[in-house]
């Protein structure tokens, strides 16, 4: 795919889906093929990510509060529906993880990112 072509697509997620758009910006960046808000009996998993042999199944928290422990059991199940790893996004600064939540994350093997706002 070409830069421009990628920079395209950027803008237009960015436009159409918000937060959730710069994330998976992010990942189209890296050369990863993205899916946004797929389907499931949990609800819509944000971001579908695969490539290079990964396959990621990632929420992404946006609210300026702690991250709550349904949240994070939510990612879990619906990664499993779909065999792929979970991750959880906490967009922008408002976002905080406590110490157990962030415990219970490690113990499940979900993955945790920050991205800042821009």
């Amino acid at each position: 795919m070409s830069i421009a072509r990628k920079r395209f697509l950027e803008k237009m997620l960015k436009e159409k889906y918000g937060e959730i758009g710069i994330v998976a910006s992010r990942y189209l960046e890296a050369g990863c093929s993205v899916r946004l808000l797929h389907p499931t009996r949990y609800g819509p998993i944000h971001i579908i990510v695969t490539g290079g042999g990964i396959r990621l199944a990632i929420e992404v928290f946006k609210d300026p509060r702690e991250v709550p422990k349904e949240v994070v059991d939510s990612v879990i199940a619906k990664a499993k529906l779909i065999n792929a790893k979970p991750v959880l996004v906490l967009y922008g600064d408002g976002p905080k993880l406590s110490e157990e939540i962030y415990r219970y994350c490690i113990e499940n093997g979900v993955k945790i990112r920050r991205i800042r706002a821009q």
